[in-house]
């Protein structure tokens, strides 16, 4: 204990306040509120302690206090929304001087009296405004506030509703980047004047930034557009609500900043949330005329908040590795680091484009051809099959968080995640089949797909798949949690699907291996799991190093296997990506049967339990006979 409290007295009160203030508490006009209205921001910077460390010493203080787990899950998910929004705001930057003029360029304001006539905004104050607006509309939709791909598609959404008000604008040619790709033929003719209603420039933003335009425009109808109105409906918002225009002209737009940024920050106090105007680089004031700050300073130089600011994104970003993909185990790095030009929302947005690319033209239901395949059986499994995926739609929209003001938008986001994830889950079970039966010839496989575990195991991956394209770094183990699926049998789908799959990216089979070799490392070894019936019913033997790997991984195995202690397995069969073909490159040819019959094949690889184990015959250089997984998981380091 010692030992963990180690370091300011104050970072460990900070801790212990922010639980306190955490609890539900009444109030007089809006029910229980959860923030206590304390500030996080104001807490750290009472303790003077950075973001990454409050995030740090927040888990230690967690195991230390024994805090609940629905409490560990509010702070995973506090820390998740503040990466995701770091990972936004740098895109946020580049995309906005794209879209408006620099800063810079701006000529200086002339002080002015309060009675006289309100100036118009400049790029400055549009550029906090925005950014104000994105992050409230993010906050109060918490089914995509940690969602990388749909948050940014959000933020295309606020960038392409604040241009198409600045248009309306007198002003609008200091304010607009002439450079601009999005800009009408006309903008720069002298006698131009703005149409009626706002262009659109979703498509033009999607191409140039890395968006996905079916995404973005799903999320500007369904999202964006009837929060907004619901802003002008609530006056904080003042303009023409019929059009969604008027909020930048200078009767309004004083009015409206200062209601957004005071909603907001009732918000944030309400919640508990971390205050994400800090990505700003200083408070958000409420008076707008003391707004003087530029994207960069003028000068070359940087205000000690900003410098401070950056360092400790550079931390999150160095330490945490939020929203990149490793290997536990093996420590294995598919890909050099990424080039300058490749970033977390590029990276999303590529594995959402091939989820896409994948599933068209599927739908959620059985091709005519699997229907076919399935009749041949003998037991027909295709109404179990339908039936079990609309018990685990209805387990799963129930876990999907409901927003009370769009509990629809949440129960369509649920629906189309798990719709991608049947038409993906009947895609690989149809490719499955097939090559099950070109090895197996003619072989009745009623016995397998019978099997709930196995169906089970499919449809969570396919989910976690998904989950994973919308959201990275995904969400396990959540899914396998809430369909009850032990991770013993998910581990024995994850190389069939694999297999089975080839339009899959590398992200996702990156991540596909690290959720195996977290299993491996210590998630099957859990007190509940399978796997210890397995080895009782083995008279509680395991297997040496030897039995486990093939011979060719054991070249060193004098340097390595020192005393008799066990080696540490590597993944023979990791898919690499830094290969031409994904789903190909693995080098043992497990199969559906083999992980799944009763009893199971004949010789293995990583068997768990071996009897009468003898070296196979036949088979090319490099490669493995199948194997039979269904009782056989790589042993750590077990004694």
């Amino acid at each position: 204990m010692q030992s963990l409290t180690k370091g300011n007295d104050l970072h460990w009160l900070a801790c212990a306040l922010y639980v306190a203030c955490r609890k539900s508490v009444p109030t007089v006009s809006k029910g229980t509120v959860e923030g206590n209205y304390v500030s996080l921001t104001r807490i750290l910077k009472c303790s003077e302690q950075s973001l990454i460390e409050f995030f740090n010493k927040m888990k230690k203080w967690e195991d230390m206090a024994n805090l609940p787990p629905h409490f560990r899950e509010r702070t995973e998910r506090l820390e998740r929304n503040f990466t995701v929004s770091a990972v936004i705001f740098k895109k946020y930057e580049p995309i906005f001087q794209d879209i408006f003029k620099y800063p810079q360029e701006e000529q200086p304001r002339q002080q002015r009296g309060r009675k006289q006539r309100r100036q118009p905004c400049t790029v400055s104050e549009i550029f906090h405004f925005c950014w104000v607006l994105f992050i409230y509309a993010k906050g109060n939709f918490p089914m995509i506030s940690d969602d990388l791909v749909n948050s940014y598609h959000l933020l295309l959404c606020a960038l392409d509703l604040v241009y198409g008000n600045a248009l309306q604008c007198s002003n609008r040619k200091e304010l607009v980047n002439p450079n601009f790709k999005g800009l009408s033929e006309d903008f720069h003719a002298k006698d131009s004047k703005p149409s009626s209603d706002p262009p659109c420039i979703i498509e033009k933003l999607c191409s140039l930034h890395d968006g996905l335009v079916l995404e973005a425009k799903g999320i500007k109808e369904h999202f964006w557009k009837p929060y907004i109105r619901k802003l002008y409906e609530k006056k904080l918002l003042k303009g023409k609500e019929e059009n969604l225009t008027g909020f930048l002209e200078p009767g309004n737009f004083g009015e409206s900043f200062k209601a957004i940024n005071k909603a907001y920050e009732e918000y944030v106090l309400s919640v508990g949330n971390l205050d994400e105007r800090i990505f700003l680089g200083e408070d958000a004031e409420e008076e707008i005329g003391t707004l003087s700050r530029c994207l960069n300073a003028g000068s070359g130089t940087e205000t000690a908040e900003r410098v401070q600011m950056k360092n400790i994104l550079q931390q999150h970003f160095d330490k945490s590795k939020a929203l990149r993909i490793s290997t536990p185990l093996t420590g294995v790095r598919y890909i050099k680091e990424n080039s300058p030009c490749v970033t977390p929302v590029s990276t999303a947005t590529h594995s959402l484009s091939r989820l896409h690319t994948m599933l068209t033209g599927l739908r959620n239901a059985p091709s005519e051809k699997l229907e076919q395949i399935l009749r041949t059986c003998s037991r027909d499994p295709t109404q179990a099959i339908a039936n079990r995926l609309k018990e685990m739609f209805e387990i799963y929209s129930q876990h999907f968080q409901p927003d009370e003001d769009f509990s629809n938008c949440a129960k369509e986001i649920a629906s189309k995640h798990f719709r991608f994830a049947e038409m993906l889950y009947y895609k690989v079970l149809e490719s499955v089949i097939e090559q099950e039966q070109k090895r197996l010839g003619d072989m009745d496989l009623s016995g397998i797909l019978e099997q709930d575990a196995f169906h089970r195991s499919l449809l969570a991956c396919c989910l976690e798949v998904v989950t994973f394209s919308y959201k990275p770094p995904g969400n396990f183990p959540f899914i396998t949690e809430i369909f009850d699926v032990p991770l013993y049998h998910f581990y024995k789908v994850i190389e069939v699907f694999i297999r089975a799959e080839d339009g899959l990216c590398r992200e996702v089979v990156k991540h596909l291996n690290q959720i195996e070799e977290q299993i491996l490392d210590h998630l099957a070894w859990k007190p509940e799991s399978p796997l210890w019936e397995k080895i009782r019913d083995n008279e509680n033997r395991v297997p040496t190093c030897e039995e486990v790997m093939p011979p060719q991984n054991l070249e060193r195995a004098d340097e390595i296997c020192i005393a008799g202690s066990p080696l540490t397995p590597r993944r023979v069969t990791e898919v690499r990506a830094d290969t031409g073909g994904l789903g190909r490159s693995i080098t043992s040819p497990t199969t559906l049967y083999d992980r799944y019959s009763s009893p199971p094949a004949s010789t293995t690889r990583r068997r768990l339990f071996v009897e009468n184990d003898s070296p196979s015959d036949g088979g090319t250089p490099g490669r493995m006979p199948p194997q039979p997984l269904v009782n056989a998981v790589p042993v750590q380091n077990v004694s």
